[in-house]
């Protein structure tokens, strides 16, 4: 049975995707969601479901609680689904290709700090890019430069608007991170 650590900040639906998606699978038994902000609402979903909740600020993350909390329950596997701190480099080094993170756009387009949610969208959108997507990569040291794992794309048609891009975007993130967690834990 395996653990997986879930970060998030904001509304959880990748996260709460993600524990129905191995709620009548054998492989997942234990999830912790870590929260570094108090008012998001992933915290309200993961406790309905009875899944613990670790809520951090800088200070938390900066003296070591974070790091201790993540060394007591002994993920398997990092999983930042909407979360919009860069990622502790002392957490990268020692959960080295143990943290994944989904990014909503086709990297190395439309990365780096501030680049999340509907930014990278409206961007997609000014560019008249032709297609867009998720990445599935390993974190590293860098904001979205860590390898990749999987890229899928979705067409953005003429009539989108930056909305539209996130509803197929999010379909994409919906059927694909919970597959890709699932392969990553299999070959643990």
């Amino acid at each position: 049975m395996k653990k997986i650590a879930l970060f998030a900040s904001g509304s959880g639906t990748n996260v709460e995707n993600i524990i129905n998606y191995f709620e009548n699978n054998s492989i997942v038994n234990q999830y912790l969601v870590l929260v570094n902000n108090p008012h998001a609402k992933v915290i309200e979903k993961a406790e309905k479901r009875n899944v613990p909740v670790y809520i951090f600020d800088k200070n938390k993350l900066n003296n070591g609680e974070l790091a201790e909390k993540l060394a007591t329950f002994e993920p398997d596997l990092i999983v930042l689904a909407g979360f919009l701190w860069k990622f502790p480099e002392d957490l990268v080094k020692k959960y080295h290709n143990q943290v994944i993170n989904i990014h909503p756009a086709l990297l190395p387009k439309y990365g780096g700090k501030g680049m999340y949610g509907h930014f990278v969208h409206e961007a997609v959108l000014a560019n008249k890019e032709p297609e867009t997507g998720i990445t599935i990569h390993f974190v590293n040291e860098n904001y979205d430069e860590g390898a990749i794992i999987l890229q899928e794309t979705t067409p953005v048609e003429v009539h989108y608007t930056a909305e539209d891009i996130a509803k197929a975007v999010q379909a994409l993130e919906y059927k694909h991170f919970p597959i890709v967690i699932e392969q990553l834990l299999a070959k643990k």
